[in-house]
């Protein structure tokens, strides 16, 4: 199985991140370590929220890049 993030604004449209967009996991734990390393360079290219896919399927999400007030 692959495992992507799908990066969106704060309405839930797609944000295109460039190379970051692009990124392929062949598990959720690396997929959360990534996004725990590159959150901050993700918001700074104007990605306010994520969600989790397992080939396409919705696993969890959307999740906030921003903290929490």
């Amino acid at each position: 199985m692959t495992w992507t993030w799908r990066l969106e604004d704060s309405e839930g449209n797609p944000v295109d991140a460039g190379e970051l967009a692009h990124s392929e996991f062949p598990s959720q734990s690396d997929a959360e370590s990534w996004i725990g390393e590159t959150w901050r360079e993700l918001a700074g290219s104007g990605v306010d929220q994520v969600t989790l896919l397992e080939a396409g399927r919705e696993v969890y999400g959307p999740m906030s890049l921003h903290p929490a007030d």
